[in-house]
């Protein structure tokens, strides 16, 4: 498999590490995923890292280096995109690429399989010019790798880990997130898509140069499903699908229902619009991208193995 979904990816490193809490599952698949490694789900994850990641940064760094033809700007943009909001444009500012150089390092990439496109689902109505594309890497850990540990090279090599750890403690709920929204996008169609002939045809998100939605859906008859994505502790509440409508509005977006995603569960008044036209999703949903795991969920993959 070339391009494996990021739902297929998860469910053979659940399936290979014998995964029984979900939100562990997530948390570990956001940094090993996607290598075929070993990962031992009890042991506790910043130990993990530097058993596997840190202790084994000159082989890994090695195999890195071969993929990115040891290619400094190609480094730089690589980081730029871990850390940054995935659009093409401010990625290459942070990394002082221009343009030709910029885009030269992401069609070099995607040709790698490092990275896919990611392009608004519906375009843009005003400033298309101005819209960037955001760009997706195709395995969690290299995502990772180019986030967390690549910028801090230098203090790795000398066997000085404190400046790394500190930098992932920092970021390590907001890096976490994305997996989430990925698999909410994947969990969505699966699930529309079994109890609706009405297929969905395409799905990701939206974004314009004012208005940025976490999913947007289109049927094969044109329909469009919304979502949002809320992390936070507290519940979302009835104010997340008001929020939720007003951007489809500002966006001029003709949406026939919505979905939304909570980590943490759901107010009474938000669960009293579920219906017809409002789904809600929460963890225990995504744990539906779990059922029946067999030995043929098992990607095969050619990466050493720390």
């Amino acid at each position: 498999m070339s391009n494996p979904t990021i739902s297929q990816q998860f469910r053979s490193f659940c399936y290979q590490n014998n995964a029984t809490n979900l939100e562990v599952a997530l948390v570990y698949f956001a940094v090993f995923g996607g290598m075929g490694w070993r990962v031992d789900l009890t042991k506790p994850l910043d130990e993990l890292i530097e058993e596997k990641v840190l202790k084994n940064y000159r082989y890994i760094h090695g195999d890195t280096t071969k993929m990115t033809q040891s290619k400094e700007i190609y480094h730089k943009v690589l980081s730029a995109l871990a850390t940054g909001d995935r659009r093409e444009h401010s990625a290459f500012k942070k990394a002082q690429a221009d343009k030709i150089r910029g885009e030269e390092s992401v069609d070099f990439m995607i040709q790698e399989g490092i990275l896919s496109k990611d392009i608004s689902v519906e375009k843009p109505l005003k400033d298309h010019d101005k819209v960037s594309i955001k760009l997706n890497f195709n395995q969690p850990f290299m995502r990772f790798w180019f986030a967390v540990i690549s910028p801090y090279y230098k203090g790795i090599k000398a066997g000085e880990y404190a400046e790394v750890k500190e930098r992932w403690t920092q970021m390590r709920g907001e890096f976490i997130n994305l997996i989430y929204q990925q698999l909410f996008m994947e969990l969505v169609k699966k699930s529309y898509n079994e109890s609706n002939e009405d297929k969905i045809i395409k799905i990701g998100s939206y974004w314009d140069t004012k208005v940025e939605i976490d999913l947007l859906a289109k049927t094969k008859s044109g329909k469009m499903i919304a979502g949002a994505c809320k992390f936070s502790k507290s519940k979302a509440n009835k104010s997340e699908l008001s929020k939720l409508k007003e951007k489809c509005h500002q966006a001029e977006l003709d949406i026939e229902s919505y979905v939304i995603f909570s980590k943490n569960k759901f107010s009474t008044e938000l669960k009293k619009e579920k219906g017809e036209h409002l789904q809600l999703f929460s963890l225990k949903n995504l744990g539906h991208l779990l059922l029946e795991l067999t030995e043929k969920d098992m990607l095969v993959n050619r990466n050493k193995k720390y």
